[in-house]
């Protein structure tokens, strides 16, 4: 299922839908990582390009972490 989701990014509120397997994964990744979710979401924000949105930004980075894992 798709849920909206919202975060404060660089001092504005900003929302965003993801399906649960990628925000399930997004929370692994941050606690794998020592991070807080809303400063994972925030790297991921800061180096997208700036013509994608951060819903497939998220899910390009989740699909990305788990390529890099599933190699080694």
């Amino acid at each position: 299922m798709i849920r909206k989701h919202s975060a404060t990014l660089h001092g504005h509120r900003t929302s965003f839908s993801l399906e649960d397997a990628f925000w399930d994964e997004l929370q692994a990744i941050a606690r794998a990582r020592g991070l807080s979710l809303a400063a994972l979401i925030r790297e991921i924000d800061d180096a997208r390009e700036p013509e994608s949105n951060l819903s497939s930004a998220l899910r390009l980075h989740v699909l990305s972490w788990i390529k890099e894992r599933s190699a080694r």
